[in-house]
């Protein structure tokens, strides 16, 4: 005979002392599995659900469920997709990405001694001297990538694979992806974002790296130390020819309003 609906006497004396069910602490298992959706969607995201399942090998709900604890305690929020990024027919799927807070949640070491010391740089040797300590450790972490030779599509794009593959190593999970005509560095997450927005030297010596190892301009259009979920730097693909110096300064010609015929 099978019986449903008894509850032990522990039980219930548990929803009586309390006004519902006793939050049951998280286990070793889903801490690791919330760890792995917080690493998925720093740096993946924005994403799916869908995505986040099928990546981690998770059922829907177990995902929806980790998602929603992120979101309660402000690591996480989720937008609508936009047209372009829809996948047939139907609303748009939500997409989860972390929030600052989440971020923080990562950990910042040494914020606040690295803040100090580079306050006292910049009294000892002035801004000059900051901007040379941001350009030595943007150098430091692109160190043995060589500048593109030839600017092609497939050249360019493989080195901006490469830049990405130093900054992955230098804690900014970091990654690339083709936008229309040209490709995008993603920084998922800045080591430094805290002392980045007293000090946007930091942000300006990497972006100067971009460019002399990608020998063209390039463009950040977001960064995390202004408050956007990534830094985003946009590197087109097509570099424009050359014009020569002698070309530049020939003086467009002269046209005549004559009738064809030679002079008599």
């Amino acid at each position: 005979m099978k019986t449903v609906g008894l509850r032990s006497e522990d039980e219930r004396a548990g929803r009586k002392a309390g006004t519902g069910s006793p939050a049951a602490p998280a286990t070793v298992g889903e801490r690791h599995t919330r760890a792995a959706i917080v690493q998925l969607l720093l740096e993946e995201g924005p994403i799916t659900a869908t995505a986040i399942g099928t990546t981690l090998g998770l059922a829907p709900a177990g995902v929806r469920r980790h998602l929603d604890a992120l979101i309660d305690s402000g690591q996480a929020r989720a937008s609508r997709s936009a047209p372009w990024q829809q996948k047939g027919r139907g609303r748009p799927a939500k997409q989860y990405q972390l929030t600052a807070a989440g971020r923080g949640q990562l950990g910042h070491a040494y914020d606040d001694l690295a803040g100090a010391a580079i306050r006292q740089l910049g009294e000892i040797g002035g801004e000059q001297a900051i901007t040379d300590f941001a350009r030595k450790r943007a150098s430091t972490i692109v160190a043995g990538i060589a500048p593109v030779e030839t600017h092609t599509p497939q050249h360019t794009e493989a080195k901006a694979e490469e830049i990405a593959d130093a900054f992955t190593g230098a804690g900014f999970a970091a990654s690339t992806r083709k936008v229309g005509a040209g490709v995008q560095i993603c920084q998922h997450h800045c080591p430094v974002a805290h002392v980045a927005e007293e000090f946007p030297q930091l942000c300006e010596a990497e972006l100067e790296a971009f460019r002399d190892l990608l020998g063209t301009h390039v463009q950040r259009l977001a960064t995390i130390a202004n408050g956007d979920c990534a830094c985003t730097t946009h590197v087109p693909l097509l570099v424009p020819p050359k014009t020569s110096p002698e070309a530049a300064a020939q003086p467009a010609a002269v046209r005549t309003n004559d009738s064809g015929r030679s002079a008599e």
